[in-house]
């Protein structure tokens, strides 16, 4: 892996960590929620989940990594379990993404210490 794309996909591995641990976390919060309250942290939960699924779409289209394209579809998984309010699945079901994003973020560092730039 060439040192521009190793420092993308590891940009963008990390960064999809953190929004995917961050989904996480609210996904569980949701799960607290009043039943007035729940309807709208699930519409302001969804848009989060949109975006991430959008942020990983974009790291998959500019690295090719493969691993993008699992946390995508672990992610939309995801997105209809919270649409259907199983939240209690949902959360479990997220560290499959962070599990795909780690491993792109990995293999990047290891191809930047490879080149010395670590």
């Amino acid at each position: 892996m060439d040192p521009k794309t190793a420092v993308l996909q590891y940009q963008y591995g990390e960064k999809a960590k953190s929004e995917l641990i961050r989904a996480s976390k609210l996904i569980a919060a949701l799960t607290g929620f009043s039943d007035a309250e729940k309807a709208g942290g699930k519409k302001m939960l969804l848009l989060m989940l949109e975006d991430v699924r959008a942020d990983l779409e974009f790291a998959h289209r500019s690295t090719g990594h493969a691993s993008f394209k699992k946390a995508i579809e672990t992610l939309s998984s995801v997105i209809a379990m919270v649409e259907g309010g199983n939240y209690d699945e949902a959360v479990p079901a997220v560290a499959g993404a962070v599990s795909a994003a780690t491993t792109a973020a990995q293999e990047a560092w290891e191809a930047l210490s490879s080149h010395g730039l670590l």
